[in-house]
């Protein structure tokens, strides 16, 4: 484009100027105005493209799974594993709670603990029992049933949820009432998750038990599925009903699946409430104890002893005990005290064996599979903590038998000799050193002599002869007393 000189000078350059720069101002607006065309198409042709691009480089984040397990009995350590695993699972805003369960029951109190955590939560919670040959019985049973959405794998069975009183027996009223009891409260929240109410009750009036195929044709569960890939297939896109009626639909495809673990103090406290480990502390503590007073001043076993002992009556406390059994076991305890004290050719031992693994098993007053201490576990502990008492107990009454060797009463029943004729006080010759002594009866220098008592620095001694004959040469014998004839 050819722009046109600017005039100079000439009278009528104020019009010429003027005109000039209109021309200037019209040229460059339209030139502006392609300009702004010809960006906003270009524009217009690469936002599509970002918009890829940004698709592309920030993918959806792949929703997060969290696994909890339940293998055991439920108790209180159970209880605060699950249910801070499904608090973590909350704070992070995980898509899902998968509660892999098999547990034979367990207390009530710990129960509700674990179903008012899943009525509560946020995050639909799922209950899964698995793997194959798994059980989700008594307790169990209620926490299944209590989930937002209920499963059980092939070959597992659940049910079998009437409550019993651990540790002691019911009357006919406080059964009907505690029955009563827990029926309602699970009518309550099978109810709420649009299950089968009188056939959940069963399990509770009648203690039945279901199969999986059972439980879903009667709308106890939701789903069956082998392993937990499947189950989270089947979930992808499931309307799950929460417990206050609204609907949530689950999106888990490629979800990443945590495992919760639990910490030392659960793991450690947990297996301190196995009644097997329960009871090898109660048995370690008492040992500890007795081989502490025995010998003072080894510390060891007296701090080792200590700590196993209140350790074992922590977990008695949360656990049944059948005292009749707790009885047992001290009387074992006596036995074998008593074995070591006195000769019955094994009698007392095999008694106290015997009461030991009696009391063992009747310790733990519980009708569920696993509660009760296994009867390798008692024999395994009766037979050596037998040996060791006995052998322990003999040492120290052989001890307390043996002559004392030093001080006053070490001195009593040494032999010695007279260095001088004691008529009655002389010297004489006892433990190596030269004593002060009198005697009863007169002795004369060089004969032997015996230490009767010791009065200060003074011995009080008899006199004894030597034989060659009877006993062996060197024998020592008391002299013979003269005696007194009848009648004088």
């Amino acid at each position: 484009m050819r722009w046109p000189r600017r005039p100079s000078g000439g009278p009528s350059a104020p019009l010429i100027r003027h005109l000039f720069q209109q021309g200037n101002r019209v040229r460059i607006l339209r030139f502006n105005r392609r300009l702004t065309l010809r960006l906003g198409g270009l524009l217009g042709g690469l936002l599509p493209v970002a918009l890829i691009l940004a698709q592309t480089t920030t993918p959806t984040p792949a929703p997060q799974v969290m696994e909890i397990h339940l293998d055991g009995i439920v108790h209180p350590v159970s209880a605060d594993f699950i249910t801070g695993g499904m608090q973590q699972a909350i704070e992070r805003r995980y898509a899902l709670i998968l509660l892999q369960m098999n547990t034979p029951g367990g207390l009530d109190d710990s129960m509700r603990q674990i179903i008012n955590k899943i009525i509560q939560s946020p995050v639909p919670v799922v209950v899964f029992v698995a793997p194959s040959g798994s059980r989700a019985a008594s307790a169990g049973f209620f926490i299944l049933l209590s989930a937002d959405i209920a499963a059980m794998a092939p070959g597992t069975n659940t049910g079998a949820a009437h409550p019993v009183l651990l540790g002691g027996q019911m009357d006919e009223v406080m059964k009907q009432k505690v029955e009563n009891d827990a029926a309602a409260y699970l009518r309550s929240i099978a109810g709420k998750r649009g299950r089968d109410v009188e056939l959940a009750q069963t399990g509770v009036t009648e203690s039945k038990s279901f199969t999986e195929e059972e439980a879903l044709k009667g709308r106890l569960i939701d789903l069956i599925a082998p392993n937990r890939a499947e189950l989270l297939t089947l979930l992808d896109g499931y309307a799950v009903t929460r417990f206050d009626g609204t609907q949530e639909v689950l999106h888990l495809s490629g979800a990443q699946v945590e495992v919760y673990s639990p910490s030392f103090r659960q793991s450690f406290l947990s297996r301190i409430l196995d009644p097997n480990i329960a009871f090898i502390l109660l048995i370690l503590g008492v040992l500890g104890l007795y081989v502490e007073f025995s010998n003072p001043g080894l510390i060891l076993p007296g701090v080792a002893g200590g700590i196993a002992l209140i350790l074992a009556l922590f977990a008695f406390s949360l656990l049944p005990v059948n005292w009749a059994g707790a009885a047992l076991i001290f009387l074992a305890i006596v036995f074998f005290v008593l074995e070591a004290k006195f000769a019955t050719s094994g009698i007392l031992a095999a008694g106290g064996v015997l009461s030991m693994v009696l009391g063992a098993l009747m310790l733990i007053n519980t009708r569920l599979p696993g509660g009760s201490i296994a009867l390798s576990t008692a024999l395994s502990v009766a037979l050596p903590f037998a040996l060791i008492t006995i052998f322990l107990l003999r040492l120290v009454i052989r001890a307390r038998q043996l002559k004392v060797a030093t001080g006053t009463a070490g001195m009593v029943g040494e032999l010695g000799r007279a260095e001088t004729p004691l008529s009655p006080q002389g010297k004489v010759y006892v433990h190596g050193e030269l004593w002060d002594a009198y005697c009863a009866q007169p002795v004369p220098a060089g004969a032997a002599i015996r230490v009767k008592s010791l009065d200060g620095m003074t011995l009080e001694v008899e006199p004894v002869f030597r034989s060659a004959t009877g006993a062996g040469a060197g024998a020592v014998h008391q002299q013979p007393q003269p005696q007194t004839p009848k009648g004088a």
